[in-house]
């Protein structure tokens, strides 16, 4: 599988905690991967053509007030997808950490996809929309749902996983409690090693060091949102033992932080930076 990291939607700019790192507009970092039999498949949508053209209906003129997002719609998901020389109808799934306005804006821009999502994630945003973080604008097309709950699960170096229905093996859902009601991260083999989205399960890269630094920016966005604080808490612990126990065959990354992401977009290695 061939996998594509994309910036669908900057946000606010921040600076790191740390010299070194130039600051950065806050990201939505998302993953297209090529399959050989499952068409494209789409890790989060960041934000989508509506959000860029109507924001303060699609997401709210308060979150657009917090968020302050660039709005460029070269960054939605779809417009990069057809640089990369597909069609919408060529991406077959999206599987969504959570459905946070930021993480699922982009749905309408694919109607026919399979949309995997934890239930209980569907369920509290159905429940609670219209709301801060959930916007009904993300799914008045109708979605082809594909739900999941947290029963049919198997070990993943020590963390519980679900295989989605139609994907590949190379492909896990890795539930990650706490952020949302049905938070989850998504697990992508490159061949070479695992790499795992984390969603919104941290914010800041120093946060999985073993004497974690929160970003003081990032760490208010995180801590208003959370759902379940210990259980926030105890996955972010959860993601410091992976990295210290099998840093060499699982690479960790978050939704927001654009130090991250250039790690994998930039054509230099970037990652010696990340102090």
């Amino acid at each position: 599988m061939k996998i594509h990291h994309l910036n669908c939607g900057s946000v606010r700019q921040i600076e790191a905690t740390y010299e070194g790192l130039p600051p950065a507009h806050s990201v939505n970092h998302c993953l297209l991967v090529e399959t050989d039999q499952d068409g494209l498949v789409l890790v989060d949508t960041g934000l989508g053509l509506g959000n860029v053209r109507d924001p303060g209906t699609t997401l709210g003129t308060a979150w657009v007030e917090m968020a302050q997002p660039v709005l460029a719609e070269q960054e939605t998901a779809v417009r990069q997808i057809a640089q990369l020389g597909y069609s919408p109808d060529d991406l077959r799934h999206i599987i969504v950490t959570h459905l946070d306005v930021d993480h699922c804006g982009g749905l309408p821009d694919f109607p026919d996809a399979q949309v995997h999502v934890l239930a209980a994630e569907l369920e509290a945003a159905m429940a609670q929309a219209p709301s801060f973080r959930y916007r009904p604008a993300h799914w008045e097309h109708g979605p082809n749902w594909v739900t999941y709950p947290l029963e049919e699960t198997s070990d993943w170096f020590g963390l519980t996983a679900i295989q989605p229905h139609g994907l590949p093996p190379e492909i896990q859902l890795v539930p990650l409690g706490g952020h949302t009601e049905g938070h989850t991260g998504i697990a992508v083999h490159d061949g070479d090693r695992w790499l795992l989205h984390c969603g919104d399960a941290y914010y800041y890269h120093r946060e999985l060091d073993a004497e974690p630094q929160p970003h003081p920016v990032l760490d208010i966005v995180q801590t208003r949102s959370e759902v379940h604080h210990e259980l926030r808490v105890g996955t972010q612990i959860q993601l410091r033992a992976l990295v210290r126990d099998h840093g060499d065959e699982v690479s960790l990354f978050s939704a927001h932080d654009p130090w991250e992401l250039e790690r994998y977009t930039s054509r230099e290695d970037a990652s010696a930076t990340l102090g």
